[in-house]
């Protein structure tokens, strides 16, 4: 009987780019990504409220909030807009790295320290198996977490225009 390339994978099982993407999928940050549109924008917005116990001081000592409480919201908004992209970016990089492990031919792995890195080509059954993860999984997310910016830049130009009138 003949092993399957995946049973002779010489990369250490945390590293291997499928467990990489199986970790991040059940992390509890990571996983944000994979929710129904509902319950991710419910975290987001979380993040985004939350965002203004930094947010309402800073907009607060700049815009006094009763005496131009349009600009002191809208600043306050900017920036707890900003912390949430942050943490937008955080998720993004997560699936991005793994993305780019499953996409790649070649797996670089280290044995047992940062010292002796290695590189492993991957079999034609795991490299189509992993790309086939990126195209029906992972791109999915990645192309939320677009759209996500994307709907963020357009909020953030509303705010820009409103800005100019008050």
């Amino acid at each position: 009987m003949m092993e399957s390339s995946v049973s002779v994978c010489p990369v250490p099982f945390e590293q291997q780019p499928i467990n990489e993407y199986q970790e991040l999928k059940e992390s509890w940050f990571y996983s944000w990504a994979t929710l129904e549109v509902g319950s991710f924008v419910t975290k987001i917005a979380w993040v985004w409220g939350w965002s203004w116990l930094v947010a309402g001081p800073v907009a607060a000592a700049s815009f006094a909030p009763m005496k131009a409480t349009g600009k002191f919201f809208l600043f306050g908004a900017a920036i707890a807009g900003l912390l949430m992209t942050l943490v937008l970016l955080r998720l993004y990089l997560g699936w991005w790295y793994v993305r780019s492990r499953l996409v790649n031919p070649t797996v670089f792995y280290e044995e047992s320290g940062w010292y002796d890195g290695q590189t492993w080509v991957k079999p034609l059954e795991v490299l189509t198996r992993d790309r086939l993860l990126v195209t029906y999984q992972v791109q999915p997310i990645l192309g939320r977490l677009v759209r996500t910016f994307g709907i963020l830049a357009v909020i953030f130009s509303i705010g820009c225009i409103v800005w100019v009138f008050l």
